[in-house]
């Protein structure tokens, strides 16, 4: 049973090449705006708030061309830091209910019983510099199984589990600020430490006790925002790289992976947002150490969500992230509320 990655596809890394380039002229082009939030991990998003206020405004234009405030994505990291010497507080809620297995061949097969996993994650913002920031996101997961078609040792069928996931450790700069023809461009480097339970896993929990990927990895990349009137849009393109670890029987050494995240903000009113995300993630070979010995797999999925704006200082979003298609994985249908709030 594997319990969540993020993930992503070919038609949103043409995307993210276009913005890069400053393909997107804010002009011409049809009015949409896009928001960005949030990786790893299925739990991810930050609020913008008085960052938005600096972006999408060509100097000596009226407040008509400023970007709106917005929520940001749920899972879609955000490419504007949040400024110096300021904190955000994001705790995130979701419930997933896997709904099938996918095999190899990227058929859909039956999971073998009745799964779910409660996620509550908290992410911690703090503005180090002036374009400079870090957080700290730290999970706590709860997963059950019921009626699983191959029963533990002593007969159970159905088990539960929870404890604290991994930890994540992230540093975004801002490399490029937005102007009409530019987006916003910010590097950012993150480690996930494994603190979450993944080895001496007993077999009357029925693998869900398996909370904690193992390895420690290492991911960079870039976080691109453009505000396209009346649209803000976002994107993330990043690579990973894990260590090796030894579970209960073998030594495992984990694939790289490539991630690419697209979102777009559409305000309805001042404090309405409709949002839309485009998440994914394609395991490759390992680009240094010992060649891997898991499986290749990969997960694409859409996320229709409502954000509104409730103060100045907190906002909160609703999505519900459905898996569509990808390969030796696993397949869910998950609600998020994700809620933040400014100092």
């Amino acid at each position: 049973m594997q319990y969540g990655k993020m993930r992503l596809f070919w038609l949103p890394l043409i995307c993210a090449c276009w913005l890069i380039t400053g393909g997107i002229n804010p002009a011409g082009a049809v009015a949409e705006e896009s928001k960005t939030g949030s990786n790893p991990a299925l739990v991810e998003g930050e609020i913008r708030l008085e960052d938005q206020e600096k972006v999408g405004k060509p100097e000596g234009e009226g407040t008509e061309d400023e970007c709106p405030t917005t929520f940001g994505p749920i899972i879609t990291d955000t490419a504007v830091p949040i400024e110096k010497g300021k904190f955000a507080i994001q705790p995130t809620f979701s419930l997933g209910f896997i709904t099938d297995s996918l095999t190899q061949s990227w058929r859909r097969v039956s999971a073998g019983g009745n799964y779910s996993s409660f996620g509550m994650g908290w992410k911690f913002t703090y503005g180090l510099w002036d374009n400079l920031e870090t957080f700290v996101v730290a999970t706590y997961i709860h997963n059950w199984a019921s009626d699983v078609n191959e029963a533990g040792p002593g007969g159970e069928r159905s088990a539960d589990f929870g404890g604290l996931g991994d930890i994540n450790l992230t540093f975004k700069y801002c490399l490029v600020e937005e102007t009409e023809t530019r987006p916003t461009v910010s590097a950012l480097f993150f480690t996930d430490f494994p603190v979450g339970h993944y080895k001496h896993l007993n077999p009357r929990y029925l693998g869900t006790d398996a909370i904690g990927g193992g390895a420690y990895a290492f991911t960079g990349g870039l976080n691109l925002s453009k505000y396209v009137r009346p649209f803000v849009l976002y994107g993330n393109l990043w690579y990973s790289v894990s260590t090796a670890f030894t579970d209960d029987e073998t030594r495992v050494y984990p694939r790289d992976a490539v991630t690419l995240n697209l979102a777009g903000e559409y305000p309805l009113t001042k404090k309405w947002v409709a949002l839309l995300e485009l998440t994914s993630y394609w395991d490759t070979g390992r680009m240094i150490g010992h060649k891997a010995n898991t499986p290749a797999s990969c997960l694409v999925s859409v996320m229709p969500g409502i954000e509104y704006m409730a103060t100045e200082k907190f906002s909160l979003a609703l999505g519900l992230n459905v898996d569509l298609i990808g390969k030796n994985s696993e397949t869910s249908i998950i609600p998020m509320l994700s809620m933040v709030y400014a100092f």
